[in-house]
């Protein structure tokens, strides 16, 4: 399986963090973001990642090159200043990610999600992992029904964590250019071809300086830990 992280996005809310650094490689707990996410990948046995990359992108290049410290094989998808959104992204880098099915991992995120239990995951068009509603997104997504299919009805719904696993059809017949997630989701709802499951362990969009933090002070407990 091969695997999409994103990390296009300018990082507004980053700012100034982000003014002359990209936010996948902002340090928390000693090392980039993105080289957790990089190291869980591999660990689970995912070596053949793409990277998308807009705002200073150049720079994610230069620090990761093709992969090979980490045990990985990293190609990149360039998309200029002008990022092109989630299925944008992922539209422009499906020559590199081939015809099976793909795991995409956002590239702010951090979490402990076991990445390896994905390849033996079923999937219609793509299955998405959600987690419990953070204090920032308080209305969710998706509801989950017992069939573990992903609807917009229900009394619970939770928040998609931004991981996922697609098949490249979802993305057929779809023009390139700047273009979200959410549409091709509903199209798949839908065609009840769209299916998820709930992490409940650690997870944080790490949007916000302070939440750096909180995620730099919860990895250097997690070292303290294990110490």
């Amino acid at each position: 399986m091969k695997a999409m992280i994103l990390a296009a996005g300018r990082g507004e809310r980053m700012r100034p963090l982000t003014d002359h650094t990209p936010k996948p490689l902002l340090p928390a707990g000693g090392k980039p973001i993105i080289v957790h996410t990089i190291e869980q990948l591999v660990a689970a046995g995912i070596y053949e990642i793409v990277i998308n990359h807009a705002h200073l992108g150049s720079q994610l290049e230069e620090f990761l090159g093709n992969g090979q410290q980490f045990g990985a094989s990293i190609s990149y998808s360039p998309e200029g200043e002008q990022a092109l959104e989630t299925a944008g992204g992922i539209i422009k880098a499906l020559p590199l990610l081939g015809k099976a099915p793909f795991l995409v991992v956002n590239g702010d995120i951090a979490t402990d999600f076991p990445f390896a239990r994905l390849k033996q995951i079923p999937v219609s068009l793509a299955h998405l992992v959600f987690i419990d509603n953070p204090e920032h997104h308080p209305e969710g997504d998706f509801a989950l029904n017992n069939k573990g299919l992903v609807t917009d009805q229900g009394a619970q719904k939770y928040t998609f964590s931004g991981i996922g696993l697609y098949r490249p059809e979802l993305f057929d017949n779809i023009p390139s250019g700047v273009l979200k997630l959410r549409p091709l989701f509903n199209q798949a709802i839908a065609a009840q071809r769209l299916t998820g499951q709930k992490h409940d362990g650690f997870w944080m969009d790490i949007g916000t300086p302070e939440r750096l933090q909180e995620l730099d002070d919860y990895y250097n407990q997690q070292g303290a830990n294990h110490a």
